[in-house]
């Protein structure tokens, strides 16, 4: 049972990324992309139905945390607990600067609420990848699973390593490249126009510097975490993982770069899906590696809840998650093709 709620968690906070990707990846591009007010509407649009309803998925993955994995979830979330906090309010400027943009027509209103959009987006992609950063080196860990990391110490990966170091700040300029390309993609697809057009010229040269970032980064993964090719060296199968990584990557020149929208657009999330399950398969079972001394790392058997609850709230967890996924996929089929001002609302 821990093993399959670990792929469930690894699941849903991989599907949270490929769907909030792209609004965060829209939200960084939008001060380029659109150069007028109607253009900033535009790209607002396309993501102004469905970014609430993407985050839910972040909050259902941190719930499903919480119930299989407690131990887990109390240690990170007091550990971690600077970067969080700063997390909770970057996604509270993204929601505010969504809806709260168009309530007055000021000549500084509209532009504040741009550039906070822009700011708290940048920063999420970047502060998700060094969260991820921090997870695959792992952290100081103590015998009772607890740690503190400050944001940073000497930018060393060594036990005193902070939340920033090298490595962690190279994951967070993949994140970043990486939800940029797919939020160009997302407005390739939903977008028409100038908008599309300025989006459709950057796709090029994100997917080249995302291609060297990540064999940069998938380098740097296997040196700083040796728990990742002794995984893959015990179970071949689990290439597929990054196969999937590598085929979304080549999916996208294969759709030249946008030219095939939605093909281009699936491509990139593949990509997503394929590297986060890579990482993973490749810290299993840790949940939280350890720094300097694995056996004090936190794993799917020390940390999950009693094997009589993980049964029991399978039963619920199964149907509500299929309640959430038809609301979404009306959600998304009600908004198909592109966006248009002329529908009100953002």
């Amino acid at each position: 049972m821990e093993t399959l709620w670990f792929c469930l968690v690894a699941i849903m906070i991989a599907g949270y990324v490929v769907l909030d990707g792209f609004d965060i990846g829209a939200g960084i591009l939008h001060l380029y992309v659109a150069r007028t007010d109607e253009e900033r509407r535009k790209v607002i649009r396309s993501v102004g139905p469905v970014w609430d309803g993407n985050e839910v998925w972040l909050l259902a993955g941190g719930g499903t945390l919480y119930f299989a994995f407690p131990g887990l979830y109390a240690s990170s979330f007091s550990g971690f607990y600077l970067p969080l906090m700063i997390v909770l309010w970057l996604l509270i400027i993204r929601a505010l600067s969504i809806e709260l943009r168009s309530m007055l027509d000021s000549a500084v209103w509209r532009p504040f609420w741009d550039a906070a959009f822009f700011f708290a987006s940048t920063l999420l992609a970047i502060l998700f990848g060094g969260a991820l950063g921090n997870v695959v080196r792992g952290v100081p860990l103590d015998r009772n699973g607890d740690f503190f990391l400050p944001l940073w110490t000497n930018f060393r990966v060594q036990a005193d390593a902070g939340i920033l170091d090298w490595y962690t700040i190279a994951v967070g300029v993949l994140a970043l490249l990486t939800l940029t390309q797919h939020g160009a993609l997302w407005l390739i697809y939903k977008t028409d126009g100038s908008v599309r057009e300025r989006a459709a010229h950057l796709v090029k040269p994100l997917w080249a510097a995302v291609l060297l970032m990540t064999f940069l980064v998938t380098a740097l993964s296997w040196s700083v975490q040796p728990q990742i090719p002794a995984n893959f060296a015990a179970r071949p199968w689990g290439y597929v993982f990054p196969g999937l990584a590598v085929a979304g990557l080549a999916g996208i020149a294969a759709f030249r770069f946008g030219v095939r929208e939605l093909g281009s657009f699936l491509a990139s999330g593949a990509f997503i899906l394929g590297m986060l399950t890579s990482a993973a398969f490749g810290i299993f079972p840790y949940v939280l590696p350890s720094i300097g001394d694995p056996a004090a790392g936190l794993t799917i058997y020390n940390t999950a809840a009693a094997a009589y609850g993980l049964r029991v709230g399978l039963a619920w967890w199964i149907p509500g998650m299929l309640l959430a996924l038809g609301y979404m996929i009306i959600v998304y089929r009600t908004v198909r093709g592109k966006v248009s001002l002329e529908e009100g609302g953002h």
